[in-house]
């Protein structure tokens, strides 16, 4: 799946749970207690009474409108600047095809869903604030109690989305590690990795990079088919007794070599004398390796990158303090400068034959470092106007934050004698969108 094809995805993808919101179970109680009246209304030959329609409807009659089975376009938009990227339209589409209609006399559920004109974006689409996400048209109270969801699928995945392409666009393409598992619960995994992934191809289309999608977690892969990838935590390192280099030996040892290498590098506060005795020791594996013909196996002594984590509270002992502790705890641009100049002339710390020398030096300025540990944009931003030799950055947290983009919900036309007729709350009008296709 990618959405330069224009292919959605299949109902059945997200596992609807078409049971419980049929039923309301999702919804907010007024929706529901609304549907049940346009119902009751409907089924007792209820028409318009009232005497104060403010609308431009003077040119007709209302005195047979039928309101329980009023039909209504209905727009969905986000007003967050100065724009977002849709995501969650494809889930938004599913949860009305599994869910919109009634239960009859005998409760059974009638689906509508084919009465009704479905307008969307595609996923990725940049949405222009007060722009439609989606426009639907259909007798209202067959779907009135979906607008809950609906609007939570939309707001959820946009708010993901918006903020990754966010956070690539201030890393200025640089790869993003996506890691915001641990902050919410794990139902959210697969829809959070789809929109991430969803930001990173509308990165690529808009400036020509070519990155990949990496992953904390397989659910976060589960929509579109990619595996989760890791380092290690700081908690394995502590079973080896805070030998980082040896943890890292024995992680190498065992996992399969399509496994990145990624030491992390923080637990005793020095990543620099860290970074360089697991390089050395990476180093030392590889080279016997590759002296006994076993280049397969050598490979899995290749290290990719090393991961300073520090906490926000603590400075490394490696870097001088510059006199407060915005400046000096945490990850900062000082520590990244001084990690990577350690790593580019670790291999001099070696005896080493000639021959040795230069695919050492090659070795260890190849390994990349991959800064963590609260980056958000304004952070990122500050990292690489001081041109900071980070090579990927790893984010949590803040996809979940960001600015606002709540989603809204309005009617703002109704079918009155088979004529559509603007109808919509005071500052409310129906705006067109370019972008959206019917479904």
């Amino acid at each position: 799946m990618s959405i330069a094809d224009g292919k959605r995805l299949p109902s059945e993808v997200f596992k609807i749970d078409a049971e419980r919101i049929r039923s309301g179970w999702y919804t907010d109680a007024y929706f529901t207690n609304v549907a049940l009246i346009l119902r009751t209304l409907a089924d007792n030959g209820y028409r318009f009474g009232g005497k104060y329609p403010v609308t431009r409807t003077n040119d007709i009659s209302l005195k047979d409108v039928d309101v329980g089975n009023m039909v209504v376009e209905m727009q969905f938009f986000t007003k967050r600047q100065p724009f977002s990227i849709a995501a969650g339209t494809d889930e938004a589409i599913a949860i009305l095809k599994k869910c919109c209609g009634y239960f009859d006399g005998d409760k059974r559920f009638v689906s509508t869903y084919d009465h009704l004109e479905v307008d969307a974006v595609q996923d990725g689409t940049k949405l222009l604030p007060w722009a439609p996400a989606m426009k639907i048209r259909g007798r209202y109270r067959d779907f009135a109690i979906l607008e809950t969801p609906i609007l939570g699928a939309l707001a959820r995945r946009t708010r993901i989305a918006t903020n990754v392409y966010e956070a690539l666009t201030a890393a200025r393409g640089k790869p993003i590690l996506f890691f915001p598992a641990r902050f919410d619960i794990h139902q959210t995994q697969p829809g959070d990795g789809y929109a991430y992934r969803v930001a990173i191809e509308v990165y690529n289309r808009d400036t020509g990079a070519d990155l990949t999608p990496l992953i904390s977690t397989h659910a976060q892969g589960e929509w579109w088919g990619l595996k989760g990838v890791g380092t290690v935590s700081h908690s394995y390192i502590l079973c080896f007794l805070r030998d980082t280099a040896e943890a890292m030996i024995h992680f190498a040892e065992i996992l399969p070599p399509e496994v990145k290498r990624i030491a992390l590098v923080d637990t005793n506060n020095d990543c620099v004398t860290d970074s360089v005795r697991t390089a050395i020791r990476m180093f030392e594996k590889y080279k016997q390796c590759m002296e006994s013909g076993r280049k397969d196996e050598a490979r899995k002594y290749v290290l990719f990158g090393v991961r300073p984590d520090t906490a926000g509270d603590i400075a490394d002992i490696s870097v001088a303090r510059l006199g407060g502790d915005s400046l000096d705890c945490g990850v900062t641009p000082a520590l990244v400068g001084k990690l990577r100049s350690a790593l580019d002339e670790g291999y001099k710390k070696m005896s080493l034959p000639e021959e040795w020398r230069e695919r050492a030096k090659e070795y260890f300025q190849q390994i990349k470092i991959v800064a963590t540990g609260g980056f958000d944009p304004p952070r990122i931003r500050m990292f690489e106007a001081l041109k900071s030799p980070v090579d990927m950055y790893g984010i949590g947290s803040f996809f979940m934050r960001g600015e606002s983009n709540d989603f809204t919900a309005d009617v703002v036309r109704v079918k009155l004698n088979e004529q559509w007729r603007e109808m919509a709350k005071e500052g409310r009008k129906p705006v067109d969108n370019p972008d959206l296709e019917r479904v």
